[in-house]
């Protein structure tokens, strides 16, 4: 048995003297190494030739001599794994195949990608709090390194922006509503977004990227209309105001109603949608004594009123679309006239205007300037309303009335002092007054109206 054995390991050892064979066949490489040194060595019989085969990864090895040799630096993220493929040849016929493979290693060396600068997302005010308002796929970064895990943090930029949103989680980057928005305070929220590949900052080797995020608060229909004045409001709340005024007896005052504190007048609640507001009257005069102008809100007479009444009108203003609505009351008292004239409070009024003003501008009280200057008579028989009485500038031609609103005209180019007469008149009575307007028209930038609804 001994000899056996001995014939046996000889005819193996001279078996493989025949064919090829090389000192390893796996390999790990880290990417982005370059590795000059030999791979691997063949051991090639006499009389053999070893080359590449067709199979191996294109130009990624060379042979000198009986070395294998990596032709290329590799990168994980084109290959993970590269292949040699070996053929002994003895003459022209193949003798031996062998295969050498390496596996290449990824490391960090990709910083993470956005697939966005900006992202601008429109999030609805009524969106109720703890609503995720863009999935995380709509905010996750791409890392071509397969085992990098991504850390997120959003900074904000707009002031108090944190309040309002947040990340789920810091490897979650879905956006969460954490706060109730308001359209009226804040239209707009900006925030910064950045990805790291590493859990902590100061990591090496570690990568960031950042983008910016805009969220739009649109504006939802929560309010009704408003009728102004309001007789208190804030940014959410309106009371609305009550309107006054008075008629004559046994007259058709041929014009709207003058009210106070002003005209029929609503606005949507919800200044970011303003939507057309349509008035009606619901309640309080069956007889058809009066109407209102669907558009306007102006209220005239319809036919006199015989003997004194009061009559309390029910006002619907409704939002065009039909969404929401709001009603006020209007009370109207018909009394007994006198004939007595009317009669200015002030024997001179004073009002300023910009420079350069062009026609239809209101002049402002000099004494407040913010608001427009009323020049206003008063009738004795009704002591603090005149529906029955016109106004008319009579000897200006730069200046106009509108209601109880001094108006300008034409352009005024030059700076000085004005002087305009408003004469009253009584439709009714034919009884008139007169005041004068002291005016002055300097260079003055109007104050900016508040943005809330007033």
């Amino acid at each position: 048995m001994g000899a056996w054995a001995l014939l046996l390991s000889l005819l193996v050892a001279t078996a493989r003297a025949q064919v090829c064979s090389v000192s390893d066949t796996i390999f790990e490489v880290a990417e982005n190494t370059n590795r000059p040194e030999p791979l691997a060595d063949i051991s090639v019989p006499a009389g053999q030739q070893v080359t590449l085969g067709p199979s191996s990864t294109p130009d990624a090895f060379r042979i000198q001599g009986t070395q294998l040799f990596l032709n290329v630096t590799p990168d994980y993220e084109e290959n993970t794994m590269l292949e040699a493929h070996l053929e002994c040849r003895s003459g022209g016929a193949v003798v031996t195949q062998l295969r050498v493979f390496v596996i290449v290693l990824d490391i960090n060396d990709n910083p993470p990608e956005f697939p966005f600068q900006v992202k601008v997302e429109n999030v609805s005010e009524d969106t109720k709090v703890s609503t995720i308002v863009i999935p995380a796929t709509g905010l996750e970064a791409q890392d071509r390194d397969q085992d990098d895990i991504l850390f997120y943090t959003l900074q904000e930029v707009t002031p108090g922006a944190g309040s309002f949103f947040s990340l789920v989680g810091t490897n979650l980057p879905a956006l969460r509503l954490d706060r109730r928005l308001d359209f009226d305070a804040r239209q707009s929220i900006d925030f910064l977004l950045l990805v790291r590949d590493t859990r902590e900052e100061g990591a090496e080797p570690s990568h960031t990227a950042t983008a910016t995020l805009i969220v739009e608060v649109q504006p939802a229909d929560l309010r009704p209309p408003w009728f102004l004045p309001c007789a208190y409001s804030d940014q959410h709340v309106c009371i609305n105001a009550e309107y006054h005024g008075a008629v004559p007896t046994g007259h058709q005052l041929p014009g709207p109603l003058v009210l106070r504190p002003g005209p029929v007048h609503a606005v949507d609640g919800d200044q970011g949608i303003s939507q057309r507001i349509l008035y009606s009257i619901v309640r309080g005069q069956e007889d058809g004594t009066f109407a209102i102008g669907a558009d306007s809100g102006n209220l005239t007479m319809t036919r006199s009123v015989p003997s004194p009444k009061t009559f309390t009108l029910v006002v619907k203003g409704e939002q065009a679309d039909g969404a929401r609505y709001s009603v006020t009351w209007v009370k109207i008292t018909a009394r007994n006239a006198t004939g007595r004239p009317p009669y200015f409070a002030k024997s001179r009024y004073h009002g300023m205007v910009a420079r350069g003003s062009g026609g239809g501008v209101e002049v402002k009280d000099a004494t407040t300037p913010s608001l427009p200057l009323r020049v206003w008579a008063q009738d004795p028989d009704f002591p603090d309303l005149n529906s029955a009485i016109t106004y008319r500038v009579t000897n200006n031609t730069d200046f106009r009335m509108d209601g109880e609103t001094l108006l300008t005209a034409s352009l005024l180019a030059d700076e000085g002092v004005f002087y305009a007469e408003v004469e009253a008149n009584n439709t009714v009575t034919a009884g008139t007054a007169r005041t004068v307007v002291e005016i002055q028209v300097l260079e003055w930038e109007e104050p900016t109206p508040p943005t809330g609804p007033p």
